[in-house]
């Protein structure tokens, strides 16, 4: 649901930086506030240069004034709730009513106004990552600005420099912020043809963010600093995440940021790409090569290329394979091999919900039906058209159609295999033996004969006096 708040001018306001003309400050423009989690519809610019949009996974565009030849936004940030998938919420700190927040679109050349809104209870800053800016826009508190107070209005002012793929997010006490959610895409368009930026004709972009947060509790832990049990893609996880919906022939372009605290190699399936850009701009196109896996290390951008021209249902993920699972328990120990016969019983007397898992791997928990602590996800989850897909956290579907509309972001359902086209189970003649190796150690330290019986003399060490 999408909402509209509005906040008066004379109320505080402050100028970030350089100087803005009162009369353009006379009134704000209304906050746009989104609440749904659902994949909003691409942006067509209603007013100002004209571009080609981006689709924002499971997020929106926010939308703009033209005031005098400047586009004007409003963000607040503020106390948000966020679905992170169905069945568990996590209360966050975001901006307009979501985190991330809204992907801002302009055009190379535009001159750019935000108006900030500070609604958290502590002060906060926004640094636009990778911009070319005037030093007292980089939004760095204390260093180039002062801090935005709570219920004042900051206004940051300069021109769109350059065209690529960005981000925002706080400069002010940064660990606790971000960790709670705050960020959000920026997408700058190029204002002419460009030689090293190609049309495409979908756009694609999120963001990666991950929490720690314990199951039965609702607020991520914002110590923690690597062991994170909830990876996400613009704060929500699998099966939450939209699928990316595209026709058949299309070039797809894909923006990925980092805000993680670790790298994520994120891998295609069924299609090769090339990587097109970097928050540092488009990449030469004689430096580019095919790939199927790129890694977006913390802090970067990577915009990624291809041609969807194999239909199906393609896995799309993060290559680490925690990263593509829910809430797990990091602490759970190995127990593969273990028999548990004869002792499940006796545990279910003194907990009855207790359920054997792990003892021929962590398949079953794809399919079982446990009981879960309050607001929680289960560790693997989600169901595919031939049963459960065990999948959680940095994972989606790209599915590619041949009879899907060009511009139709829609879910198109679950791919029709051609008749013989999927894997089977063999019912034919019985198979030999498959070959085995027992080279152990090959040619670096071949197996070699037993030798002769080694006798050796053992001396156990004396004590000392008095001991």
């Amino acid at each position: 649901m999408t909402t509209r708040r509005s906040f008066l001018a004379g109320a505080g306001l402050l100028a970030a930086a350089g100087t803005v003309n009162r009369a353009a400050l006379a009134a704000l423009p209304e906050p746009v506030i989104q609440t749904s989690a659902a994949t909003a519809a691409p942006l067509t610019p209603p007013t100002g240069r004209p571009y080609d949009p981006v689709v924002t996974l499971n997020g929106w565009t926010a939308p703009w004034r033209m005031n005098a030849g400047v586009k004007e936004f409003h963000l607040v940030a503020e106390p948000v709730e966020r679905e992170i998938a169905p069945g568990m919420v996590a209360r966050l700190w975001g901006y307009n009513g979501q985190s991330p927040g809204p992907t801002i679109e302009v055009v190379e050349g535009d001159r750019v106004r935000i108006f900030v809104t500070n609604r958290l209870p502590e002060h906060t800053t926004i640094h636009w990552h990778g911009q070319r800016l005037p030093n007292g826009m980089d939004g760095v508190g204390g260093l180039n600005q002062p801090q935005i107070p709570p219920g004042k209005t900051f206004v940051y002012e300069f021109i769109a420099r350059r065209p690529g793929t960005f981000m925002y997010h706080p400069h002010a006490d940064e660990m606790v912020q971000m960790a709670m959610g705050m960020m959000g895409f920026w997408v700058t368009h190029p204002r002419e043809p460009h030689p090293h930026i190609a049309r495409v004709d979908r756009d694609f972009c999120f963001l990666l963010n991950a929490y720690d947060i314990e199951p039965g509790s609702y607020v991520p832990k914002i110590n923690t600093m690597l062991d994170f049990n909830l990876w996400t893609w613009n704060s929500r996880a699998f099966p939450g995440i939209d699928s990316l919906n595209v026709r058949k022939g299309d070039r797809v372009r894909v923006r990925i940021g980092n805000l993680t605290m670790t790298n994520h190699p994120i891998h295609i399936h069924g299609h090769e790409f090339e990587v097109t850009g970097t928050d540092g701009g488009p990449t030469r196109p004689e430096s580019r090569w095919p790939e199927v896996t790129t890694d977006v290390a913390v802090g970067q951008m990577r915009q990624i290329e291809f041609i969807a021209d194999e239909e199906g249902d393609w896995a799309m993920h993060c290559h680490k394979s925690h990263h593509t699972m829910n809430a797990m328990g990091h602490d759970v120990p190995t127990m593969i091999g273990v028999d548990h016969r004869g002792l499940v019983e006796g545990i279910q007397k003194l907990v009855p919900d207790y359920m054997l898992m792990g003892e021929r791997g962590m398949a079953d928990m794809g399919e079982m039906e446990m009981p879960l602590p309050d607001n929680t996800l289960p560790m693997m989850t989600g169901q595919g058209p031939f049963g459960a897909v065990e999948m959680g956290g940095m994972f989606t579907v790209l599915k590619v159609r041949r009879e899907q509309k060009r511009g139709d972001y829609r879910d198109p359902g679950w791919f029709r295999h051609p008749k013989g086209t999927v894997a089977y189970e063999w019912t034919g003649a019985a198979l030999p033996e498959p070959a085995r190796g027992d080279a152990a150690g090959a040619s670096s330290m071949p197996r070699t004969a037993g030798g002769p019986p080694v006798e050796m003399a053992v001396r156990k060490p004396t004590g000392h006096q008095g001991h």
